[in-house]
């Protein structure tokens, strides 16, 4: 849960930081030409929850989390202490396995609503010291973009948290599978990291468009 989650902390609310400042600057510029310059607070805290803050949470984990779930197991691999658990009758699976997948599907819906936080307070210093835009009525736009739709906790939000625990799971079962298929010593460990960013990268893009299909348009917003 450590490495899972707390250690992931700094650099990920760094990006998210940075992330929302970008996304309010570049908005925030486009919009003043047309004045509706006030509508950033709504525009950023949609994005982060909808779809900014999973996705750079996921990938952060994928590349940092997921990367070493399958240079460990890759190396207990390639050193035959998977077999020696096996030779002991235990599970590897159930002993090494289940614990990341538990950890990484836990941390990455609470990293992911850190990120939402922080990527929105992030806008909120663009929007105040650049865009003209009070921080109180940066906060009240972005609250009311969220609860407008509904009452209860908002479908954004909640479409958010979804696709982080979707993939948090992707991400520690492409990275444990990875490693317990690793072979040929060092270079076998190196080829699996290589492989479960690959594939954790394309599969949380895929995964993230299918989910953002089904609650906006299949469901409808």
């Amino acid at each position: 849960m450590f490495a899972a989650g707390i250690k992931t902390i700094p650099v990920t609310l760094i990006v998210a930081v940075f992330a929302g400042m970008i996304l309010s600057l570049q908005t925030g510029l486009e919009l003043q030409k047309y004045g509706q310059h006030t509508l950033i607070g709504n525009i950023v805290a949609i994005s982060m929850c909808r779809e900014m803050g999973p996705f750079i949470t996921a990938l952060i984990l994928a590349a940092t989390v997921g990367s070493a779930m399958a240079a460990e197991l890759g190396t207990m691999n390639v050193s035959e202490e998977i077999m020696a658990l096996e030779v002991m009758s235990i599970d590897p699976v159930r002993f090494l396995v289940l614990p990341r997948v538990v950890a990484l599907t836990l941390m990455c819906p609470i990293l992911t609503i850190l990120t939402d936080i922080v990527g929105i307070a992030g806008g909120g210093i663009v929007a105040t010291t650049q865009l003209g835009i009070s921080f109180p009525y940066y906060l009240n736009s972005a609250r009311e973009s969220l609860t407008s739709m509904g009452q209860g906790l908002p479908k954004d939000v909640y479409v958010g948290i979804f696709k982080a625990w979707i993939f948090g799971v992707t991400i520690s079962i492409i990275g444990c599978s990875c490693g317990l298929r690793a072979r040929g010593g060092a270079i076998g460990v190196g080829n699996a990291v290589r492989q479960a960013v690959k594939t954790a990268f394309l599969l949380i893009i895929v995964l993230g468009y299918i989910v953002t299909w089904f609650f906006y348009r299949l469901l409808g917003s």
